[in-house]
């Protein structure tokens, strides 16, 4: 408890410097100074709640306990009683401190980045493209859901409706802290809609979150880029417009490539397909020097084959179960209309335990 205290009361103080710094003129002037500092105000909050939250059951905890040990004889149902209240304070003091002890684990670095969010189909050919497309509303409705901005940044999709590739990018607190889980192998198991017979299908479709780099965190030498200009095109290949503004480009020392075609100009496809290729290359970078596989775009997808997946959609019986927790909820419906929060909480809930255990919490 008292290195808690040690930790809170820097933590406190940090809190209190940012209450009155928000309120200097200066601050206000500034807007990417306000929102930087605004931003750590907001996750410094809840910590500081949480700390004074844990004060006051101590401190109601104590004041059980001394009523036990005062002098003089008790009655008996009275004291039983005490008892009990110190019983359910100790476990409230318990619940809370282990509570602050997760709101005090070290950040993902990326936790406050927004998100670029790839999504293509896997093993299944048409079906699997069918599923990918599934997947797209599923994240675009869990976006709307928690006010996020989703944008859509490149499409390639099949005659049919599905969707070969999708990249989005997701815009809001908590993007990337959210969805970070969503990275894998998803696998549908159901009966294709072209399915004669009635025969249940398995097919994947693969997800990649990508922490969105700002120009800041990454920066791109024009001399290291080549950038071609070709015709947007839809499904079959037939031609959105007649005008060159869809933009492909390549980083030639890592042959990264990343098209854009999904706006109307040149200008504004070169922005998102530059956009989306510093935060691949970021991804990569952080992954070379942490070596987190689970956070980076290779060691996130895998090669899309049946036996990687992260979870398993079945809509014969109607669960879906994250393989990672050995988590199954029912009602997929609700899952594939973008309520993931029962699923995403409980993953988040598993690696804040394994951390606290790493550090002996």
């Amino acid at each position: 408890m008292q290195d808690i205290s040690s930790r809170m009361d820097a933590v406190c103080r940090r809190f209190e410097e940012l209450s009155m710094r928000l309120n200097q003129p200066d601050a206000a002037a500034d807007p990417t100074l306000f929102r930087k500092l605004m931003r750590e105000y907001h996750d410094t909050e809840p910590v500081v709640e949480a700390y004074r939250d844990w004060q006051t059951a101590l401190d109601h905890l104590a004041q059980a306990k001394a009523l036990l040990e005062e002098p003089g004889s008790l009655d008996p149902d009275f004291k039983q009683m005490i008892q009990q209240e110190i019983s359910e304070k100790s476990q409230d003091v318990a619940k809370l401190e282990n509570n602050l002890k997760i709101l005090l684990l070290p950040k993902d670095v990326n936790d406050g980045k927004n998100v670029i969010m790839e999504i293509r189909s896997g093993a299944g050919g048409e079906e699997a493209a069918l599923f990918a497309h599934s997947l797209l509303r599923m994240y675009t409705m869990y976006a709307q859901n928690h006010g996020w901005t989703l944008e859509l940044l490149n499409l390639n999709e099949t005659e049919l409706g599905g969707v070969k590739e999708a990249i989005v990018s997701v815009d809001g607190a908590g993007a990337y802290n959210r969805l970070k889980y969503e990275s894998g192998v998803h696998r549908v198991q159901r009966v294709p809609e072209t399915e004669t017979q009635g025969r249940i299908h398995t097919s994947t479709a693969t997800v990649a979150v990508i922490p969105q780099a700002e120009e800041v965190d990454f920066a791109l030498d024009m001399k290291d880029l080549r950038i071609d200009t070709f015709r947007s095109s839809g499904a079959g290949g037939q031609h959105i417009n007649k005008t060159s503004s869809a933009i492909r480009v390549t980083h030639i020392p890592t042959g990264t490539v990343v098209e854009c075609q999904n706006e109307r100009s040149q200008f504004q496809n070169k922005d998102k397909a530059l956009e989306i290729l510093r935060s691949r290359l970021l991804a990569q970078k952080q992954k070379e020097q942490q070596d987190a596989i689970n956070a980076q775009r290779q060691g996130q997808v895998g090669t899309g084959d049946r036996s990687e997946k992260i979870r398993t959609y079945n809509f014969p019986q109607d669960r879906c179960t994250d393989h990672r927790i050995g988590l199954t909820v029912h009602n997929l419906e609700k899952i594939m209309d973008g309520n993931l929060d029962e699923v995403i909480d409980a993953l988040a809930t598993r690696e804040q335990t394994e951390k606290l255990q790493r550090l002996g919490g």
